[in-house]
């Protein structure tokens, strides 16, 4: 099949044992696992639907639903989701036969993804961070951020008022949101138990913190990493790129203007020329 014509049924697969796990695959080449965010009715297809196809043409692309998301099952937690959401990664791999990767992970997905670059160095070609959480602390705006209460405000209590608030958080252009965008993630935000399971992944942050947080320990993450950043991100504001940028000791940085907190889908072209140009690059 060329990869203009994958969709959703012809690329998803599933995994079962210690994990319940719903993930997409296409494509021929070095492996790339794709980690999406935490956001109300978000999956892996949901988050890089656009990027797969050409993704995939160079790359064995995977893109996993995180555990509690999307098609994937959920669980109880007894410690943070970020480290149980980079274990799914490390049996993902285990299953399908693949020692080292190279990651991209997008808000929470980054954070997982560091995660697992932590606890399993020899495992990661390179890391890809597209705004990503748990690396930075808010030095320079308010915190909780905008994009964080009106994302707190819907899952108090949900409707499509509240997923337009939300999803307007998320982007700077507006023209890339439309009401098939905010129709599917209402739905999926609304699938029996999905609001539930959200929550519980979000509050296993504040009861099970870090004893050292992630970006206390990020200069120990060995793995070249690109990190992306779009400069008009209201959920995790653009200074925070600055403090990930710092941490890393092997971080190249690129930002995107006129870009909020979905670069992969504001400035989808530009997006993946960085990505492939980094990941492709001779090490």
């Amino acid at each position: 099949m060329s990869t203009a014509q994958l969709d959703f049924e012809s690329t998803s697969r599933r995994l079962d044992g210690e994990y319940e796990l719903h993930y997409h695959e296409a494509g021929h080449g070095p492996p790339l696992v794709m980690l999406h965010g935490s956001g109300p009715g978000v999956s892996g297809w949901s988050n890089f639907k656009g990027n797969l196809p050409v993704l995939a043409e160079r790359f064995r692309t995977i893109v996993p639903d995180m555990p509690g998301f999307g098609r994937s099952g959920r669980r109880q937690y007894e410690r943070a989701y970020p480290r149980v959401a980079a274990d799914s990664v490390r049996f993902l791999l285990d299953q399908l036969g693949v020692e080292r990767t190279s990651l991209l992970g997008n808000s929470m997905g980054g954070y997982a993804a560091a995660e697992f670059a932590l606890a399993h160095p020899d495992r990661v070609e390179r890391l890809v961070l597209m705004g990503p959480g748990g690396l930075a602390v808010s030095l320079f705006n308010p915190d909780p951020s905008e994009g964080a209460k009106r994302l707190a405000e819907f899952m108090m209590n949900p409707s499509r008022e509240g997923m337009v608030a939300w999803v307007d958080c998320m982007v700077a252009n507006k023209k890339v949101v439309d009401d098939e965008l905010i129709d599917e993630r209402l739905a999926n935000a609304m699938q029996p138990g999905a609001i539930e399971s959200a929550l519980s992944i979000f509050m296993s942050l504040g009861q099970f913190p870090e004893e050292v947080p992630l970006y206390a320990r990020a200069d120990h993450i060995a793995a070249p990493t690109l990190i992306t950043w779009g400069r008009d991100d209201r959920m995790l504001p653009f200074e925070q790129a600055l403090f990930a940028f710092r941490r890393l000791p092997r971080a190249e940085l690129h930002v995107f203007s006129r870009c909020g907190h979905w670069a992969q889908v504001e400035r989808k072209d530009e997006f993946e020329r960085v990505v492939i140009e980094f990941l492709t690059r001779p090490a």
